[in-house]
């Protein structure tokens, strides 16, 4: 394939597997082949930069990222986007999280603070996710001094339709059932990848987008092509282009070979 294009990846059940916490050997095989045969790679995750301690097998490949859902788009040491949620929204959130006593991590531009009152941040992103760097995170008072860019409360989707009537100026989006991740209103995954391409002189009909989970849903539709692994959720799958095998049974290296990428 002549044709240069930008890959964007999400993370946790796409390029990482959820079993194994690890990114399966085929995929770091797809993902350099890809690289030598000159198209570029790029991460478009939820997570904040200061978690972003899994992708050690393939951080030589990465051209940029997309974090955040889109918040906090970087090339190198270079900002492509950072869009803050409202003050006033984040203290909305914080303040409801401290009355009906459910977990919350507040995510600045620098630092992540973690309220954990019933123990669910460690348990689904430490133990289940295998979370790292959570230990480094600062006192929310310091972090609140900081542009927020993301705030990720612990609730069911129910309580999630009450309280985003409450915060015109945001959007969620869902990608566990026992949490979700709220960003500004104009960051999601889809924007991100409409920067980046355009940041690195690239027509967005150059871009391939995978992902998993409902978060990925605007990139999936935003991109040239949206491809939804085979453990997605069905929602994804009925959005995407095309659908691939799941992230444990060599599912990016099997899309990759379908487009002519490797």
């Amino acid at each position: 394939m002549s044709k240069r294009y930008a890959l964007f990846f999400d993370i946790d059940g796409t390029l990482v597997s959820f079993k194994t916490h690890e990114i399966p050997p085929s995929t770091i095989l797809a993902l350099t082949q890809a690289k030598a045969n000159g198209h570029h790679v790029y991460i478009a995750t939820g997570r904040p930069p200061i978690i972003l301690t899994n992708l050690g097998a393939i951080e030589h490949l990465i051209d940029g990222y997309i974090t955040t859902n889109g918040a906090l788009c970087f090339v190198g040491d270079e900002f492509v986007t950072c869009q803050p949620i409202p003050k006033s929204d984040v203290m909305t959130v914080v303040e409801d999280s401290k009355a009906k006593g459910y977990s919350l991590i507040v995510v600045g531009k620098k630092d992540v603070a973690v309220l954990d009152p019933t123990g669910d941040v460690d348990r689904i992103f430490q133990q289940m996710l295998a979370v790292k760097n959570l230990d480094k995170a600062s006192p929310l008072e310091e972090v609140l001094k900081q542009d927020i860019l993301q705030l990720t409360p612990f609730f069911p989707a129910d309580y999630e339709l009450q309280l985003m009537a409450r915060l015109p100026q945001c959007i969620s989006g869902r990608w566990h059932p026992e949490f979700t991740d709220i960003t500004a209103n104009g960051a999601d995954k889809g924007k991100g990848i409409v920067a980046i391409a355009r940041h690195d002189g690239l027509d967005i009909s150059q871009t391939i987008a995978f992902g998993d989970g409902g978060n990925d849903t605007s990139m999936i539709l935003q991109a040239g092509i949206g491809i939804a692994m085979g453990n997605a959720i069905d929602e994804l799958k009925h959005q995407a282009d095309y659908v691939t095998t799941s992230v444990d049974d060599d599912g990016v290296l099997n899309a990759l070979r379908y487009y002519g990428i490797v």
